[in-house]
């Protein structure tokens, strides 16, 4: 699935896109120019992704933004080796700050909401499986035993600014939501500056208030496969337009990339709980919060999800919307939104 702002030429999806290290220098690649209405644009490459921004303001932030990339990087990059959460990892130290910190409370937030099914802490049992969930017949139970014993987002506690872990060999990876949080950040820099409106986009995951330099709510493009159609057939994309209020948009999955079994299209994934791999029907999700941050750990949490569980699960976040993907029978897909995110759907 595709994330497209309609006055925005770089938007991509790419769920859970690695970040990478950054080079020295210069952390991103930016083109910056006038809109109209004096609304200011921006845009290029970070972390191996591109971003889009637009607000309403007439000064050039890129130099704002580079250092709002620099600070996200510096504490949550598990790509960065200078990073804070390399470090802790490593078990060199235990300081954190204020970003680690944030975002650490929202993944735990949403893993005792799921039950631990998302759990930031589960990077062993992915690198374990690798990609391909092939390794089933050759992967025994008591390897899975011994990597769940420092497997669970309850075994880390932060008191103050540091982090501790209950066991040395614990290692987070929070590329499943901090994501959607650099694009918060780089919204609240701008409401710093004054901004009323705007948008920041970065790598699909999307922050987002106000109007756009037309003065109306800002519209976003969603690609996804035509209703009973044929995978690889031509897409569509369905548009909505977003509250006015502040909030995020995020994606989870590709319903490109799914399995067969029984005739039926199901995606992998690992619960954390188990070690295992699972099945979901779920191929695709996206979700519209009050937070980008929320929305990406949200919509990486429910692709640990069957359809009909997800309702229950978004009813414990306020302001939660949501479309999904799924797979209908061997050659189709169907969609499945909540009444709140059909409303903001735009008619052809």
């Amino acid at each position: 699935m595709h994330l497209h702002a309609s006055h925005s030429s770089l938007l991509r999806a790419g769920k859970l896109c690695a970040l990478a290290a950054v080079a020295a220098g210069a952390l991103f690649a930016c083109t910056s120019g006038k809109t109209t209405n004096d609304y200011t644009r921006l845009s290029g490459e970070v972390f191996t992704t591109t971003f889009s921004i637009q607000y309403d303001l007439p000064t050039d932030y890129s130099l704002a933004v580079d250092s709002t990339f620099h600070a996200f990087s510096h504490s949550l990059n598990p790509f960065d080796s200078t990073s804070l959460i390399s470090a802790i990892n490593r078990n060199e130290s235990q300081q954190g700050d204020s970003m680690l910190r944030e975002v650490f409370l929202q993944s735990v937030e949403i893993s005792r909401q799921t039950g631990g099914s998302y759990d930031v802490t589960c990077s062993p049992f992915i690198n374990l499986w690798g990609f391909g969930f092939e390794k089933k017949d050759s992967i025994s139970q008591h390897t899975i035993d011994s990597i769940r014993a420092f497997v669970g987002y309850e075994k880390v506690t932060f008191d103050g600014l540091r982090m501790i872990k209950a066991d040395p060999r614990m290692k987070m990876d929070f590329s499943s939501i901090s994501k959607g949080y650099c694009s918060d950040l780089v919204a609240r820099m701008l409401l710093g500056k004054g901004a009323k409106n705007y948008l920041v986009e970065l790598g699909g995951e999307i922050a987002y208030q106000g109007v756009n330099p037309q003065g109306k709510p800002w519209v976003i493009g969603i690609d996804k496969p035509v209703e009973g159609a044929s995978a690889g057939s031509e897409q569509f994309q369905v548009r909505i337009q977003l509250p006015t209020t502040a909030g995020g948009v995020a994606t989870s999955g590709n319903y490109r990339n799914f399995k067969l079994v029984d005739g039926k299209k199901v995606a992998h994934t690992i619960d954390p709980r188990t070690g295992y791999p699972i099945q979901t029907d779920i191929l695709s999700v996206t979700i519209l919060a009050p937070s980008c941050m929320l929305a990406d750990g949200l919509a990486t949490a429910c692709m640990t999800r069957r359809a009909e569980e997800v309702p229950a699960l978004v009813k414990h976040f306020p302001g939660v919307e949501y479309m999904l993907i799924l797979g209908d029978g061997k050659d189709g897909f169907r969609t499945l939104m909540s009444p709140g995110f059909e409303r903001l759907v735009l008619p052809d």
